[in-house]
């Protein structure tokens, strides 16, 4: 007898600079706050996670290690809004420049 398999969540295969997450926290009598983490290089991503009372968020490599993290109290967040990258902004694409018309043959 087999039993069924529970499913499994994939990770985002995209993974892409730009990723960015804001944090509103309110900070008391001074009012709302607003905290942004950013994916910073190629190939990082920005992950949410709320456990006991806390709200962190990491910017992560490809391979899982932690860059930088951001922990706040779940009580005092306001909201928590996601701006994932645009795949249209993903990659820019490069053209060649054509060579000037007045440079030398090489001579190969």
């Amino acid at each position: 007898m087999r039993l069924p398999v529970a499913s499994v969540v994939e990770p985002r295969l995209n993974f892409m600079r730009g990723d960015r997450v804001e944090v509103l926290v309110d900070v008391g009598g001074d009012g709302v706050r607003t905290f942004e983490i950013v994916a910073t290089k190629d190939g990082r991503r920005v992950e949410v996670a709320t456990a006991r009372g806390h709200v962190r968020v990491t910017e992560v490599t490809r391979s899982g290690q932690e860059v930088r993290a951001a922990e706040f109290i779940a009580a005092r967040v306001i909201a928590i809004v996601e701006h994932p990258a645009s795949e249209e902004a993903e990659r820019p694409v490069r053209k060649r420049k054509a060579p000037p018309k007045d440079q030398a043959a090489l001579g190969i």
